[in-house]
């Protein structure tokens, strides 16, 4: 091989390493001396949730031209008193550095993130049907939210997104209104993860699932065993109920697992949307 060819050859690989490295996402690893630190840049706006109050939803878009219909679109729903940010620290509660790693992999695998915040950013209104009865949702200012927010993808008010091309997840209350996404927006999903949650109007160890909508998306489940806050068992009865009625499912067990993200999350999710492309 003559010089010429050796330095083309480098200057190709040099080019695709750095082109690899873009993402919209920094990363400082872990050190003896500081924390690991995910930062991703992302935009803001404000989207209606009734006649006279709005809330603010976080948003990013990936690097580069955006596909033939536009980007697919990820939503994260945020954890109860914790909203979704887009930097993380790695000794951060609830593992939620690992949420941030979920949307970093989700840029990078060229899906548009979209972080709404809950009611005075506490949590999603979505368990309260299980009170009041499930009619009270549409009700609701959740409820109101929502709809905009999937018009707003629908009108490009974040860019170019594929609004048939919608996926969720959530941890906690966020995965209590993954699954709530199932049953109050029909038609509106390709695939779901319920994260450290169970179905859309359980709370806690107190969880009856009742036959589920035919058109269910595919859901997977990801949760801790030893978790405390949401048992493993009420995850267990939705799975069981998604086989019994032949709705495609799969889980994760993190069998030393609380209640938050892990380190295997970023994968799971990203590889479950990447299914239902």
């Amino acid at each position: 091989m003559n010089i010429k060819k050796i330095f083309l050859l480098i200057l190709c690989t040099s080019f695709s390493i750095n082109a690899f490295a873009e993402s919209r996402c920094d990363v400082k690893e872990k050190r003896w001396y500081r924390a690991g630190e995910i930062s991703c840049s992302f935009k803001s706006v404000k989207i209606a949730s009734s006649s006279i109050t709005s809330r603010e939803v976080k948003y990013q878009v990936p690097l580069g031209e955006a596909p033939y219909g536009g980007w697919p679109v990820a939503i994260i729903y945020q954890g109860t008193n914790s909203p979704v940010e887009f930097t993380q620290k790695s000794t951060a509660l609830f593992g939620v550095y690992y949420e941030v790693e979920t949307i970093k992999r989700l840029l990078d695998n060229g899906y548009a993130v979209i972080a709404p915040r809950a009611v005075n950013d506490l949590a999603w209104l979505t368990n309260m049907a299980s009170v009041v009865g499930d009619n009270f949702y549409h009700l609701t200012t959740d409820y109101t939210f929502l709809t905009n927010v999937f018009q707003g993808i629908r009108d490009g008010q974040f860019g170019e997104l594929n609004a048939d091309k919608k996926y969720a997840t959530g941890l906690s209350s966020g995965g209590y209104n993954t699954s709530r996404m199932a049953v109050s927006f029909p038609g509106e999903f390709k695939a779901l993860v319920v994260h450290s949650a169970s179905y859309a109007e359980c709370l806690a160890a107190v969880c009856i699932v009742p036959s589920l909508p035919e058109d269910h998306p595919p859901t997977f489940f990801i949760h801790g065993f030893y978790d405390p806050i949401v048992p493993w068992f009420t995850m267990d009865t939705y799975f069981d109920r998604l086989l019994w009625q032949g709705i495609e499912t799969d889980r994760y067990t993190n069998y030393l697992g609380g209640h938050g993200w892990f380190p295997k999350s970023a994968e799971l999710v990203t590889d479950w949307f990447e299914r239902y492309q």
